[in-house]
This record gives structure tokens, C-alpha cells and sequence, in this order.
């Protein structure tokens, strides 16, 4: 379909493009199997600026929005999501510093992460605090000159790899999560520490952690916006977030369903191509208008986010909730027209379907996130009542 993108936005698309498949397609497979951190392709990401996307262009960025990175996103997860989750992290990591941040935490932070010299992550996951982020525990207590940190974040993206650390932690423990602030912290904090690299079904090259803090001392020119607003903040970034979990979704659909495409055309059953057949076809007619849709929904979802509108909760939790049930169901088909050869590890189906999982899963289970959309349903029915 057209989506009627600017010409800087279609350079962006195609740079992406080459770089999945000239740079990444030949390591996939490798990377998949010795969890390695792609840092040779981030270096690659860097150099052709596709940092540089999602920062202001007052911070040496390019002034990119939510579009322009699903753009990127999307198209390298076409060719490996965990590489392109070790990506869009940064874009996570960064929103609520560009967002919210002071004119010197700005100044401090977004050219190094523009240039991809330093890379990002946002830690609020704990333990006890899933898809309830109310309950976090962390705390970040505040003394002489700054604060101090205790508590432990779990399943961090970038955990360990990333320089710069978004944490959101109890700043107020009796105000529960309206005590709750934003923090910047650095790898190399004493009282910092990482925990074991965690063994994932699938996005294996991606890096998942622990983060521990013991005692850790940060400055006070660390806190992002004012004490007490971690909790919303982390919310609104969630909201703008959303629509690059589903263009990764996205990403892996379209990856698979290209497979699907070009296997059905070469293998010959029955005296024809399996794509000759009517079951066959049926399936993949359907992989590819849902494929669609779900882009249709992630992009529209993007502008919204581009646009300034004060609240998009529902638009993309809709995106995100579309396109990573797509990404499944695509993905389990194309293995199932596949048949043997799909199901085997050589052959990368096998890799997206794995993939395809944890979009469904992580920034909002989409269980909970049905629940969010419903409740903004009733608070648009109260509104005209």
C-alpha cells in the first residue's frame, strides 16, 4: 500500500533496508545461536546515523519522530527483531531524557547517544513488578547532594551493555507509586551492578539482565523532571513507545511471510508449486492482508504520537496488541506451509516464530493491554453521557 512518506522518510526506510540485509543477514543465524551483543552492526547502525533518527537535531540528531523510527525498526526486524530490539532500546532509553530532561542533561547525554557512542536502557520491571508497575520496590532515598539507590530491576534490555540508564525508583515510599521518580544512571556507578545474562526463547542476541543497586549514589542534577512523576512519565512513554513494538511485530510478519512466499514457489508437491495450491494460497492471502492491516495501524498510530495529541493510550495499545498477535499467528502459519523445513533451526522460521512471542509480551502484556483500551472506552462513553 502507499503511505505516502516523505522523501527523507523513504531514504531512512531503504538506508535501513540495505543495512538489514547486506549487514545482518549474513550473522542471523550465528548470532541466534552464541547470544552474542551485535555490537559490530551497531557500530554499522552509527556510522550510517540511524541513531541520530530519534534525537533533536539541537542534540546533533536528524528531528525524527515515532514514524521515522518504526521505519527503521520494522525494517530490521524483517531480517532479525533482536537485533532491532537492541536498537529501538536506545530509543526507549532515550524519550523521557529528550522528553523531560534539563537543558543540561540534554546537552550531557543526547549527542553521545546520537552518534552512537553510548547506548540507552529503561529499567522499571522488577521482580514483583511486571505488568503492575505500581508495585515497584526499587528505592532511591534522598541525602546530602543527591540520592541513594537499593533495589534490583529485572528483564532490562540492554542490561549491561547500555552506558545510560532511565530508572524509575521510590523517591516517596509512603506516597506508594506517586513517590516515584525518573533517574539517570551510569554504567559505571559504584554500587552498580549487573546480574547474569538471561537464556531467552528467542531475540537472543539481545542482552537481558538484572540491575542491581547496593548503596548506589547518584548526583541530584540526575533526577529527570520533578520527584514524583516517574510513574507518569514512564506511562506516557509507554504510550509513544507502543507503535515500534508493533512495527517490530510488523517487521517479523512481513520477514516470514516473504519466506513462506519464496519457499511455496520452489517446492513442488502434488506435480506443482505448494503455492499452486488453493489450501496454500488461502493461507498466505490471508499472512498478507493481516500483515498489512497491522502496518496500516502501526503507522497510524506513529502519526498520532507525531502529531502532539495529548493522549494516545488507546491508539497504541491498539497498534501494539494488533500487530504482535499478527506476528504470531503469520509466523505459525508460515512454518505450518513450510512443514518440515520450517520447523527446522537452519531454516529461519523457526528464529522468527520465537521472536514473534515476546511482542506479544513485553511494554504491556496484551491481555493488559485489552484491559487499558476497554477502560478508555468507558471514559470516552462517560465523556459524551
Amino acid at each position: 500500500m502507499e503511505y505516502f512518506l516523505t522523501e527523507e522518510q523513504k531514504t531512512i526506510k531503504s538506508l535501513a533496508r540495505r543495512i538489514a540485509e547486506e549487514r545482518i543477514l549474513p550473522v542471523r543465524a550465528e548470532l541466534d545461536e552464541t547470544e552474542e551483543f551485535p555490537w559490530a552492526i551497531m557500530k554499522d547502525l552509527a556510522d550510517a546515523d540511524m541513531f541520530r533518527v530519534f534525537v533533536p537535531e539541537e542534540y546533533e540528531g536528524l528531528g525524527g519522530g515515532c514514524l521515522e523510527l518504526c521505519l527503521v525498526v520494522e525494517e530490521l526486524s524483517r531480517v532479525c527483531s533482536a537485533i532491532a530490539t537492541c536498537y529501538a532500546v536506545n530509543a526507549l532509553g532515550s524519550f523521557t531524557l529528550i522528553d523531560y530532561g534539563t537543558e543540561e542533561q540534554r546537552r550531557k547525554y543526547l549527542p553521545d547517544i546520537a552518534g552512537g557512542k553510548k547506548l540507552t536502557a529503561f529499567a522499571v520491571t522488577e521482580p514483583t513488578a511486571g505488568s503492575d508497575v505500581s508495585a515497584i520496590k526499587t528505592t532511591a532515598e534522598k541525602v546530602e547532594g543527591g540520592y541513594v539507590l537499593n533495589g534490583t530491576k529485572q528483564f532490562i534490555t540492554n542490561g549491561g551493555e547500555a552506558e545510560i540508564y532511565t530508572v524509575i525508583a521510590l523517591t516517596d515510599k509512603a506516597r506508594g507509586v506517586r513517590g516515584a521518580s525518573a533517574i539517570l544512571v551510569e554504567k559505571d556507578t559504584p554500587g552498580f551492578s549487573f546480574g547474569k545474562k538471561e537464556k531467552k526463547m528467542g531475540i537472543r542476541a539481545s542482552a537481558t539482565r538484572e540491575l542491581i543497586f547496593r548503596n548506589c549514589f547518584v548526583p541530584e542534577e540526575n533526577l529527570i523532571a520533578k520527584p514524583g512523576m516517574g510513574f507518569l512519565l514512564a506511562m506516557k512513554l509507554f504510550d509513544h513507545s507502543r507503535p515500534g513494538i508493533g512495527a517490530q511485530a510488523v517487521g517479523i510478519a512481513q520477514g516470514a511471510l516473504e519466506v513462506a512466499v519464496d519457499y511455496t514457489r520452489q517446492r513442488i508437491q502434488f506435480g506443482q508449486p505448494l503455492i499452486s495450491l488453493p489450501v496454500v494460497q488461502d493461507i498466505l492471502g490471508e499472512m498478507a492482508t493481516q500483515v498489512e492491516a497491522a502496518r496500516a495501524l502501526v503507522y497510524a498510530a506513529a502519526r498520532m504520537v507525531d502529531s502532539g495529541a495529548k493522549k494516545v493510550t488507546e491508539e497504541s495499545a491498539m497498534a501494539k496488541v494488533f500487530a504482535s498477535d499478527v506476528a504470531m499467528k503469520v509466523t505459525t502459519d508460515a512454518v505450518q506451509i513450510c512443514g518440515g523445513t520450517g520447523y527446522m533451526r537452519d531454516f529461519p522460521l523457526e528464529k522468527m516464530m520465537r521472536d514473534a512471542k515476546i511482542t506479544q509480551i513485553y511494554e504491556g502484556s496484551n491481555q493488559i493491554l485489552r484491559n487499558a483500551i476497554a477502560i478508555e472506552l468507558r471514559k470516552r462513553k462517560a465523556r459524551t453521557e
